[in-house]
């Protein structure tokens, strides 16, 4: 009788840990579930940036193919498996460079200035402990 008894536990207990690690392979599939919106980087925002630098609907409309372009040439560029990273970035630096002499000549001074001061990406403005402080002497 003690031998059923712990042959009937040994089993229940085996049963289990087998069924266990068949839900655990289930899971430790790497597919993401289907309610999981795909990861994306932030996009450009007309509306957020157009709020942020107070822009007419004069300048809205010349600065959405301005923002769309280095989009495209951004996005083309992230495509481009030839380049060294280090060339990439000097890319990227030339693309928003352009953009920004375009920008000059649509965005007044005032706006021109805010927009330099914003982050990079959809233009969010950097938070006071990323910039560097005008005044502070150089890390060495």
């Amino acid at each position: 009788m003690k031998l059923n008894k712990t042959l009937m536990m040994a089993t229940l207990v085996v049963s289990g840990l087998l069924g266990g690690l068949s839900l655990q392979a289930q899971d430790a599939s790497n597919q993401p579930a289907a309610s999981a919106p795909p990861m994306r980087r932030p996009q450009f925002s007309l509306d957020g940036m157009a709020k942020q630098l107070d822009l007419t609907d004069d300048q809205k409309a010349k600065v959405k193919p301005v923002m769309e372009d280095q989009q495209k040439q951004m996005a083309d560029l992230r495509k481009d498996t030839s380049l060294a990273p280090a060339d990439r970035r000097a890319k990227m630096k030339e693309i928003r460079d352009g953009t920004g002499a375009k920008l000059k000549e649509i965005l007044t001074p005032e706006q021109y200035a805010k927009w330099q001061k914003m982050g990079p990406g959809n233009r969010r403005p950097v938070p006071p402990a990323a910039a560097p402080a005008a005044d502070a002497p150089p890390k060495n």
